[in-house]
């Protein structure tokens, strides 16, 4: 890089250096910062197992050496640690090595942006593996989320990665949708505060989220991947781009990746309303969009709305996409139709010039900018004693607080906590024994390692059945699969009942095993025909119900599953989302009573496993509506439900106010007792109906939420401010709307057990909201007085 080249002075204005930059580039040199280049493993894993993302090999015969790509400098370098096992230290010298070439061998000497994987941490050899996205929402706590995000981050600038391909912002529509693992629920304004703690977690830390998958790509037809999107605007606008405009207004999300799926026909890899008019025009975003791995071809090989590669290309950069990930591909083809005129050189202009202020905001053009640090160039070593341990015991301590959280106690019969001197427990079940059922699809475990033979998880991961006789160590505790998680071999159901029979509790670990395009049950490809147990988990449940002895049931899965009358057979049922590394432990804590399980549902679950997936934000026709329809879509265990060892009573539902004008606000107050005689965790849950509107509206929607943890016998005053934007939605003109009229918020502990509630009223005229509005209900946590150590919001 030139040394006295303006973009490198300091003194000046960074929009004027990104000018001076911008200036000094021929074509060649701005096509380059719109690509990236992915280092693929040379050679093929020893298990196989395909491709590691959608339909790679047709992408293969393409494919440049990095010398080749990097000729004219370099957008973005793709996935350097995540994509084979590569320890720290030598991934950090492979990124260095990368680096030196394009800042000492071409013209400019511009640094690429290192971007990776990190939904369940950063997606690399040895690094922290933290509970999948949808355990993290059954924790209602977006503080805790954050420091998750923050750790995270950290880990990943330790070894000079700069963007982060998370979080999923996407709120699920069909629970047989392969990718409910990687989302946090059902429920848009949950989505929207988790995700933007997350966001400001790795914002805050230097790391540029990326928000992803913009947009609508979890309401696909029948929850198929890639499949078509058949909503209309309302939907999409009050229920699925709610969480991106929060985590770009208020989160200060650098990054934005498109969706797989058409939108109503349109591709959102080419849609111009909502990457450009709706995401910038309308939210204010200034940073870069980045496309989904090959989502820039896709338009002419699935698609089909471009006749060629460079057509893809002309459309997508025109639709507002940036850089085109994971390799130059569509873009590096835009040369000639610029040179003839066909594409705008302003278009490449503008897409580049957001590119440099990213790197010049992420200190790429200063004249101290350095690669990775720590460790020798060579790599040598394995990182110990250099700062580059990834799973260090603070880590660790983040993701058993975690997961610890996220339990959720569904039923329970008496068979919870088990009885201190039970002295015979038989675990059987695909996910007693095997860790790999912990861990998500994006997880480096399930994502890399498990297409390569002797590699293990890369961190230590203790199973349940380990993790519950360290737990229990007086008590005899024995092992049998009975079935494997999909293979239809049911051999082993009889050596199941038979350890069963020679215990006391029966402890039935079924669900998930997360991984890529069909090779798991649960993951990006891995969709679900319908929502019964995969493979033959329900004949082992049944197996084992008829042995006689009392049967915990403890699913481990991805996405929730339908138990049937299973759940009324017994003693307990516990729900368990891919709770990472420290999943083990967490689970045999509340399976033995030293943690008070305090989890609560961000999806429901299911009352049967047949054709009615769907979600809480019913409108009166989509719920059970006795005579229309034979069908009762109503869930077994309804959204925001969450048992515990405690009793949490709830009173005095009082408002400051019974009226508010369309531009108010109001403030919604109760008092939460421990009334049990244990310390616990409860989530208070706040919703909203409106009674009468001029389109159709849910039922009731969650408007508010605070986590509180009390004493046995404590007790404290929480207070909601609720402001009337808050109940604004999309009329018939399309526009967003505060409308008059009559609503109620009730409070509980789940969508369907709501013991208070109370009725307000908006007068005047309606309003429209043309700009910003408010997105949050602030929580207010007062101690009461009552015996016991102050609550904490938590």
């Amino acid at each position: 890089m030139p040394e006295s080249a303006p973009w490198r002075d300091l003194s000046l204005p960074l929009d004027k250096r990104v000018e001076a930059l911008l200036a000094a580039m021929d074509l060649e040199e701005k096509l380059a910062q719109l690509g990236s280049h992915w280092p693929l493993p040379e050679h093929e894993p020893e298990a196989g197992g395909g491709d590691v993302a959608p339909m790679e090999q047709a992408f293969q015969a393409g494919r440049r050496s990095f010398t080749e790509a990097a000729a004219h400098g370099l957008g973005h370098l793709t996935r350097v640690f995540g994509s084979e096992p590569v320890p720290p230290a030598a991934g950090a010298a492979r990124l260095r090595a990368r680096q030196r070439h394009l800042t000492q061998n071409t013209r400019l000497g511009i640094p690429a942006l290192a971007h990776e994987e990190c939904l369940t941490g950063f997606t690399t050899l040895g690094a922290t593996v933290y509970p999948a996205a949808i355990a993290w929402a059954a924790t209602f706590s977006p503080d805790l989320v954050h420091r998750m995000a923050s750790a995270i981050a950290r880990d990943m600038r330790s070894v000079g990665v700069h963007q982060g391909l998370s979080p999923v912002l996407d709120v699920v529509r069909d629970y047989r949708w392969g990718r409910v693992e990687e989302t946090m629920g059902e429920d848009p304004y949950l989505v929207a505060t988790l995700g933007t703690a997350y966001v400001r977690g790795l914002e805050e830390n230097g790391i540029v989220a990326t928000l992803k998958h913009f947009a609508g790509y979890s309401a696909s037809r029948a929850g198929r991947n890639h499949a078509p999107v058949s909503v209309g605007w309302r939907e999409l606008a009050d229920v699925l781009l709610p969480p991106f405009e929060m985590a770009v207004r208020g989160g200060g999300a650098r990054s934005v990746m498109n969706s797989y799926s058409d939108v109503d026909g349109l591709p959102a890899a080419a849609h111009q309303e909502l990457l450009t008019a709706v995401l910038r025009d309308q939210w204010g975003f200034t940073g870069t969009v980045v496309s989904d791995y090959w989502a820039i071809p896709f338009l002419d090989l699935t698609h089909r709305v471009t006749p060629s590669r460079a057509a893809s290309g002309a459309l997508a950069l025109h639709s507002g996409i940036d850089i085109e990930l994971p390799a130059a591909d569509a873009y590096v083809q835009l040369r000639d139709l610029v040179a003839a005129g066909e594409v705008p050189e302003e278009l490449v202009d503008r897409s580049v010039r957001r590119v440099l202020r990213q790197k010049a905001e992420l200190g790429l053009l200063d004249p101290s900018w350095q690669a990775a640090p720590t460790e020798t160039d060579d790599g040598a070593g394995d990182g110990a004693g250099t700062g580059l341990d990834l799973d260090p015991p603070g880590n660790r301590a983040l993701a058993r607080e975690l997961a610890e959280r996220s339990v959720i106690l569904l039923d329970n019969g008496g068979g919870l906590p088990l009885a201190a001197d039970v002295s015979r427990i038989a675990v059987v079940g695909p996910c007693g024994d095997d860790p790999r059922t912990f861990l998500g699809c994006y997880s480096f475990p399930n994502h890399v390692l498990s297409r390569y033979e002797d590699h293990g998880t890369g961190v230590q991961v203790d199973s349940l059945f380990t993790a519950l006789r360290a737990e229990l160590p007086a008590a005899h505790v024995e092992y049998a699969p009975g079935v494997p998680v999909l293979a239809p071999d049911t051999s082993g159901i009889p050596a199941a009942v038979e350890a069963a029979r020679r215990a006391e509790v029966c402890v039935v670990a079924v669900g998930d095993l997360a991984s890529l395009f069909g090779r798991g049950t649960s993951g990006e490809g891995c969709d679900a025909a319908d929502l019964s147990l995969p493979g033959e988990q329900e004949r082992l449940v049944e197996a084992v119900l008829a042995s006689g002895t009392p049967v915990v049931l403890t699913v481990v899965s991805g996405r929730p599953y339908a138990l049937g009358d299973v759940a009324d057979r017994c003693a307990a049922v516990v729900q368990a989302f891919l709770p990472g590394e420290e999943g083990g432990a967490a689970i045999a804590g509340v399976l033995a009573g030293r943690i008070n399980p305090s989890g609560h549902l961000p999806v429901g679950v299911p009352g049967h496993r047949g054709g009615q997936p769907g979600t809480y934000l019913a409108t009166s026709l989509g719920r059970y509506s006795e005579g229309v329809s034979n069908l009762d879509p109503s869930p077994r265990y309804p959204f925001g439900h969450g048992g515990s060892y405690t009793r949490f009573a709830y009173e005095h539902l009082r408002l400051s106010a019974t009226t508010i004008p369309a531009d108010g606000e109001l403030t919604a107050t109760l008092d939460v007792r421990n009334t049990g005689d244990r310390e616990g965790a409860d989530v208070v849950q706040l919703y909203l109906t409106d009674h009468v509107a001029q389109v159709t509206r849910p039922v009731r929607e969650l408007v508010g939420y605070a986590r509180v943890s009390l004493a046995a016998g404590a007790a404290c005053r929480v207070r909601f401010r609720l402001h009337a934007d808050r109940t604004s939605f999309t009329g018939r003109d399309h526009q967003r709307v505060v409308e008059p009229g009559a609503f109620t918020l009730a409070v509980g502990h789940s969508s369907e057990e709501l013991p208070l509630s109370s009725a307000f009223e908006i007068t005047g005229a309606a309003r429209t909201l043309h700009d910003a509005r408010v997105m949050t209900t602030p929580v207010d946590i007062e101690a009461t007085g009552v015996t016991g150590r102050k609550p904490a919001a938590t």
